[in-house]
């Protein structure tokens, strides 16, 4: 790594309590943040059970402790504006909360028995279990086209591998599962090795060391640590169509990429990805061309990071921190009649930024624009605790200096030689959300020509580009094009 861990940020410190890490942001603010993360996720799920970590961290975080039930503890954090929040990705399961000082000891009284005494009742389990079903199979299968074709194009490229599956896991899955297989996955993987403690705001060092010490109860060492797998390469263009009753076309195009936070290039993909198609900002090439040129959609954007619930939040959230990441294309929501030349287009884009890269121009523009940006993810302090945890996990000093520091010795040279090293448009995966999906497979197959008519007149620049993008060839193989019903996804 280039940085070093002692180069964290002004006020935060990463110290160790017997095997544990503790992250500190300290304050004279009145509200007390707690971010307590194991390093232990849904890449831990036992292949027959996946969904096991979520659930597991689930029950904890909604359920009751040995000696109160849920609605105990609801009743009981009412009066304080309190709640206990979990998330569970690949290698991070966190549990974060917020209270007032003058809260804390009552508060954490709960918070230390819902993670280190949970009670294990089963009608908890029978109710988290069918929250997380529902949640696949109507919330996320039924009512989030843009959530389902990112989550399935993770499943696509990662097959075979612990990230292989929704972080939730799958219906068939937790139908298998009992209450003691949760109690078994939290003896084997929450231990003190694999715990980093953050904390945030006008705590006393006398309740930090408390803290400490409760949680050396837990077991010293984890007992099981998952065999990472790395992604099967791909060659040539696959698609997986999810045949679905929907009004519009969705898509999601990736591949993996080796590059994460504090790799030399990570700065580079950072700006480029930011020109190409920076989340919910209408500047970035892809949302210019596509929906502000022609009018094709809502959103077009590029991804160098897992970044979840997109339609949610306009900035990435903290502690998904990943051994492998993907490089990411998200075009949606797309009229069917234009649904291929959409495809097409954003298919251009992208050879042509491998292509051409980024002018000196449009370069300082991005870098200028992600070095102030960087501030805005820290613009709470559960976020700003949060990014720090991340440092300590990829090993670089605070992210926002990490940036900066970094952007400010770029060229763009760097950042054209990180594309070509980089993207490339041959070798990908392509996840379509659609309605009368074999239509548009013979269409992607024979490459046929893709006209399209609008509504109001556009420049001669934009038509002349049209009649380059209507023909533009994109070589999938017959046989790699798949037609799954909808209904089958995350079963």
């Amino acid at each position: 790594m280039i940085f070093k861990l002692a180069a964290l940020a002004f006020l935060m410190t990463a110290t160790m309590w017997a095997q544990t890490k503790v992250v500190q942001l300290h304050s004279e603010s009145p509200l007390v943040t707690l971010r307590v993360v194991f390093l232990t996720g849904a890449a831990a799920d036992p292949e027959d059970k996946p969904g096991l970590a979520s659930l597991t961290a689930s029950m904890l975080s909604d359920g009751g402790t040995r000696d109160m039930t849920y609605k105990q503890i609801l009743d009981a954090m009412f009066p304080m504006a309190a709640s206990v929040s979990s998330r569970t990705d690949k290698e991070m399961t966190v549990f974060s909360a917020t209270t007032h000082v003058d809260n804390l000891e009552a508060f954490y009284k709960l918070f230390r028995a819902m993670l280190l005494d949970p009670g294990w009742r089963s009608d908890d389990f029978q109710r988290l279990r069918d929250d997380t079903t529902n949640y696949l199979r109507v919330s996320l299968r039924g009512n989030n086209d843009e959530e389902l074709g990112k989550e399935v194009l993770y499943n696509e490229m990662y097959a075979g591998t612990p990230y292989g599956h929704h972080d939730r896991g799958t219906v068939s899955g937790l139908q298998k599962m009992t209450v003691q297989d949760l109690q078994d996955f939290y003896k084997s993987h929450y231990a003190q090795d694999n715990l980093i403690i953050g904390i945030a705001g006008g705590y006393s060092q006398a309740f930090l060391e408390r803290m400490q010490k409760d949680f050396q109860t837990l077991p010293a060492r984890q007992s099981a640590t998952p065999k990472w797998t790395p992604p099967a390469p791909l060659k040539g263009i696959h698609v997986t169509m999810l045949e679905k009753d929907t009004r519009s076309v969705a898509y999601s195009i990736g591949f993996p990429i080796d590059v994460r936070r504090g790799d030399p290039d990570y700065p580079a993909l950072l700006v480029a990805q930011a020109y190409f198609g920076q989340h919910r900002d209408s500047g970035g090439r892809l949302f210019s061309r596509l929906r502000g040129q022609r009018g094709l959609n809502y959103g077009d954007y590029a991804y160098i990071e897992y970044f979840p619930n997109g339609m949610f939040g306009f900035e990435p959230e903290p502690n998904l921190g990943r051994r492998s990441q993907i490089f990411q294309i998200w075009i949606r929501p797309v009229e069917p009649p234009t649904a291929h030349f959409a495809f097409r287009a954003a298919m251009y884009e992208f050879d042509k930024l491998i292509r051409d890269g980024l002018s000196k121009e449009d370069f300082e523009q991005w870098r200028n624009f992600l070095s102030k940006n960087v501030n805005l993810l820290m613009k709470t302090k559960t976020a700003e605790l949060g990014y720090a945890i991340d440092s300590e996990y990829y090993g670089i000093p605070d992210y926002s200096r990490y940036v900066k520091e970094s952007l400010a010795k770029l060229t763009v040279d760097d950042v054209n030689q990180a594309i070509r090293k980089h993207l490339q448009s041959k070798d990908i995966q392509v996840v379509v959300v659609a309605k009368g999906c074999e239509d548009l497979r013979r269409r992607l197959i024979s490459n046929q020509i893709s006209p399209i008519q609008y509504n109001s007149p556009k420049p001669k620049e934009i038509l002349d580009e049209d009649k380059l993008i209507e023909r533009f060839k994109i070589n999938i193989v017959p046989g790699a094009i798949r037609i799954v019903p909808v209904n089958k996804i995350f079963e």
